[in-house]
């Protein structure tokens, strides 16, 4: 991380001293010396960091000067920056007006001076690393060990951990099938142990996804435990869990529940019922002892699955159910073999002239999944090289001696200091979420771009950059995709549990991160990054982080918090990233608008009502998020914020579109495109007019934007929305929605042509007389989703052309017509067809070669359906078909169908159909025997 920070801080100076030499003043000369010393010693810094990881004392002691060095000096030109600013705008910062002040002058020269002095102090720091550079020099050897930061194209698909480890699991997987399928009514644990990274995890996700398992369960609730056990929060999403598999909502008062009462319920829930439950990596037995007596003994059936490292948990858990236990091994030579190849070698086989190479490389990994995937995403990298891979083969067989985990440690560290030095500080930064959450894709990116992790490329954004790090990181496997958008693309991100704990070792070692819940009394003193989860207590002391760029302050326990916000922010005068996610808080603190360098400033889901006029100080910011906050309305002066790329305001108020007003959004400032130049993200905005100004006429000068979402759209709107849309050229995601579902989203009117070749997804939510003929002409098109649009034309002739859709969904009236008809040969790309809530459609037809590559089809609550879709049939790669709500004699036809078999059953090609119903008495919805 040495070089990481050298390098940010080269690049930094060299724009600084670029920009604004004028600024420096005489300490110009101070920080080009710094700047010309750093890049010099990069080359010898990065290969110096790699060999400190083995035993080399004086190498660690020297790199860690080079790091604090660099940090200092940023600490120094950040910290003059801030002066400056306080002398130029006085009352911005809240501190005393010095207009006409003849003081003003000497009060800066004496800022200068003292800044000066500091830099004075480095510069001899400086010399003396690089006298010790040339010594070390002179001791080691210091060749480039095919070290290289070159990147590789990551357009393809990621292979994940997940999908890989599944290389040798039919046994296992068959075996514990057999035992969740065994007749015996009451309790039983199952439990599956073994060492961290071999595939525990993957192995019961397979099992719990399968069909035919849980055709045998009436609920399936799957939680994560972790390290950090929280007996309430778990409970807590057992029962959402519960709830929601069956569409009923949680109970009320479920945050005001005790561990206990939490309990209760669940017991009562399953109560008489058939269930399977997964509590994924247990690391203790405490965990099954306080939650044990949440599951009834005396059920038809219950079956509990624990994965855990830990033998102990996983014996003493199953014995006293005489359930079952069952040590994961480590994969066999030849799936290890397969494993291997599909990383290291994507697109191709391995060459004659690696396979040498490559099954010494594989013997060292003993057959470990994660190892193997780490290993053979970084050598992907290579491009087949053989003097890479030797030099690659020769460091491995140092590398990894002894246990297990310090053999992980170690491969850990390879693959680790294989990175550019950009993605070293991407991936740290990943250690401050917490264990098993899921990181949301655009969030992280943003987060990323406010750091200044992310570097200037020719004709792309910090954002695009910043993608093409997380894909990068995709790639060499050292993060996985979680979920998936509908059109298949990333969304969530998950990072391993092995890789975590090394990531949080490393930060800690280079006293970069901090993750604490307080109750400590000593912290360190130049940490630059610290989050907080669940809250300090009245006795405990906030650290005082001067230094301090971001801070997290995540996951409170209650609305009650024994830290005062106006002391500690008052601390953080450096602070970059301000993350206050469902902080116990109705006004922001006044210390915030002090924040002169604070990029990224998170308020969601807070009480806070309004944003003071102050919001117009933070000159630098670039991210706002207010999404699920109480406020309502933006000041005018938000419009000082010209650097603004992304905000974030407004309600998603619930789950799903069946009530029409889902999305509430936020009145905006007029003449918000002649100012907020800079936006990219947009969303949720009102379409209501302020001061006599049309805001979707203002939204066409936004051309920098890639998201827009905008409400309470009305008839007379459309036209100029229309002419807004054509200008934004960058656009890549787009939802329009009505003031109300009568009235009419009047889109069809515009007759120009529309060139938005980088829109993907388009939600439109309200009433269309016409479908609008443009989108037909949008051919990047992946997601088109129709709500409330009662037409009466069939859609699909606007649709079935367009070269890249990949999900289509029709809901709530989306079309009041009887008959859809799925012309052959059309939709040649689509994966996944929805129909949900027609009332009017009685029939649908698929003609031959349409939908070739449909995997799911949702038909739900079509009540004047009385069969299956003709020519369902045809579509053979169907993997997929869930059915909610139909007609009695829609039901009764399926049964027949299915009951009389061969040619007769429709749906025999396809693996997995789900009936839903409600149940009339409970109001539950229950999964239904074909």
């Amino acid at each position: 991380m040495a070089e990481s920070a050298a390098s940010f801080l080269f690049n930094r100076l060299t724009l600084f001293l670029q920009q604004e030499r004028e600024l420096l003043g005489g300490i110009g000369d101070n920080a080009l010396y710094i700047r010309d010393e750093l890049g010099q010693m990069r080359a010898f810094l990065r290969v110096a960091e790699e060999k400190e990881e083995t035993d080399h004392p004086q190498l660690k002691e020297w790199v860690k000067q080079v790091r604090e060095i660099s940090y200092d000096t940023e600490d120094v030109l950040e910290t003059y920056m801030l002066k400056l600013a306080r002398l130029q705008y006085p009352d911005s910062y809240g501190y005393k007006r010095y207009i006409k002040n003849p003081y003003t002058a000497v009060k800066k020269l004496m800022v200068s001076h003292r800044i000066a002095s500091e830099f004075q102090k480095i510069n001899l720091r400086m010399e003396n690393v690089t006298k010790t550079q040339m010594t070390l020099k002179g001791i080691y050897d210091f060749k480039d060990q095919g070290s290289s930061s070159k990147t590789y194209d990551t357009r393809g698909d990621a292979l994940l951990l997940e999908e890989e480890e599944v290389l040798g699991i039919e046994e296992p997987k068959k075996k514990l099938v057999g035992w969740l399928k065994h007749t015996d009514d009451g309790l039983m644990v199952i439990s599956v142990v073994g060492m961290g990274g071999l595939g525990k995890t993957t192995l019961v996700k397979k099992v719990y996804d399968d069909a035919s398992v849980k055709a045998n369960f009436d609920s399936h609730v799957w939680v994560t435990v972790s390290e950090n056990f929280n007996l309430e929060r778990l409970l807590r999403d057992m029962i959402n869990q519960l709830a929601h598999e069956v569409k009923l909502q949680p109970p009320q008062n479920l945050e005001a529940m005790d561990a206990d009462e939490m309990k209760e319920y669940v017991y009562k829930f399953l109560k008489d019922k058939t269930y399977m439950t997964v509590l994924d990596d247990v690391w203790n037995i405490d965990v099954w002892e306080s939650i044990r007596y949440a599951f009834p003994r005396n059920s038809a059936c219950g079956r509990i699955i624990i994965t855990s490292r830990s033998y102990h948990v996983g014996n003493a858990a199953c014995r006293e159910t005489c359930g079952h236990m069952y040590n994961l091994e480590p994969l066999t030579v030849d799936n290890s073999k397969t494993l291997f190849y599909k990383k290291a070698f994507p697109q191709n086989s391995c060459p004659p002239y690696l396979k040498e190479i490559s099954e010494s490389i594989l013997k060292r990994c003993e057959g470990l999944p994660l190892a193997i995937v780490v290993i053979g995403g970084l050598l992907a990298t290579k491009n087949n090289n053989f003097e890479d891979w030797k030099i690659f083969e020769r460091t491995i067989g140092v590398e990894l001696q002894g246990n297990n985990l310090k053999m992980m440690n170690r491969l850990l560290s390879l693959s680790y200091y294989d990175l550019p030095y950009y993605l070293k500080a991407c991936f740290l930064y990943l250690s401050i979420f917490p264990e098993d959450e899921l990181l949301e894709k655009w969030e992280v990116i943003r987060l990323w771009v406010a750091e200044g992790f992310v570097e200037e490329k020719e004709g792309m954004t910090l954002e695009e950059v910043a993608e093409t790090y997380l894909n990068e990181l995709l790639k060499r496997s050292l993060i996985q995709i979680a979920n998936t958008d509908l059109d298949g693309s990333s969304f969530f991100l998950r990072i391993h549990d092995i890789l975590r704990e090394y990531i949080i070792s490393k930060s800690r070692e280079q006293n970069l991160f901090k993750v604490t819940s307080g109750g400590e009394r000593v912290y360190p003193d130049k940490i630059r990054h610290m989050a907080i989860y669940g809250r300090f207590k009245e006795r405990d002391e906030f650290p005082k982080v001067k230094y301090l760029r971001s801070l997290f302050w995540l996951e409170f326990a209650d609305s009650k918090s024994g830290l005062d916000f106006h002391k500690v922010l008052g601390h953080c005068k450096l602070l970059k990233v301000l993350n206050l996610d469902e902080a116990p808080m109705e006004t922001i603190p006044k210390e915030v608008f002090k924040l002169y360098h604070l990029k990224y400033l998170c308020l969601s889901r807070t009480n806070v009502k309004g944003i003071p006029k102050a919001i117009g100080n933070l000159q630098n910011l670039e991210t706002l998020d207010l999404e699920q906050s109480e406020v309502i309305e933006l000041p005018i002066e938000i419009l000082k914020l010209r650097r603004l790329r992304h905000l974030l305001i407004g309600s998603k108020h619930y789950a799903t579109p069946e009530l029409f007003d889902w999305f509430q959004g936020l009145k905006m400032p007029y003449e918000i495109g002649s100012y907020l130049t800079s936006l990219q993200t947009l969303h949720w905005i009102d379409a209501e007019e302020t001061n006599g100004i049309k805001i979707v006429g203002e939204v066409g000068k936004l051309t920098q934007l890639r998201r827009l979402g905008i409400t309470k759209l009305r008839r007379e709107d459309g036209r100029d929305l229309c002419s807004s849309l054509v200008k934004l050229t960058n656009l890549r995601w787009l939802y329009i929605s009505g003031i109300n579902e009568d009235e009419v989203i009047d889109l069809d009117n515009y007759q120009s042509s529309f060139t938005l070749p980088f829109l993907h997804t388009i939600i439109l939510h309200g009433h269309l007389e016409k479908f609008p003929r443009w989108v037909c002409w949008l051919h990047g098109l992946t997601v088109v989703q129709l709500w409330w649009s009662r037409l009466i034309e069939d859609p699909l002739q606007h649709l079935e052309d367009l070269p890249n859709l990949v999900c289509l969904q029709m809901g709530m009236f989306a079309y009041e017509g009887e008959e859809l008809i799925f012309k052959g040969g059309k939709f040649k790309k689509l994966e996944r067809l929805s129909l949900l809530k027609l009332r009017g459609l009685t029939s649908v037809r698929v003609e031959k070669d349409c939908m070739s590559h449909l995997k799911r089809f949702d038909l739900e609550e079509c009540e004047e359906m009385e069969e299956l879709p003709e020519g369902i049939e045809h579509l053979s790669n169907l993997e997929h078909v869930s059915i909610a709500i139909m007609s009695e004699k829609f039901k009764r036809r399926l049964a027949e169908e299915k009951h009389k078999g061969g040619h007769e059953w429709k749906l025999a090609h396809i693996p997995r159909i789900e009936v839903w119903e409600k149940d009339v008495v409970s109001n539950e919805w229950k999964l239904q025997q074909l």
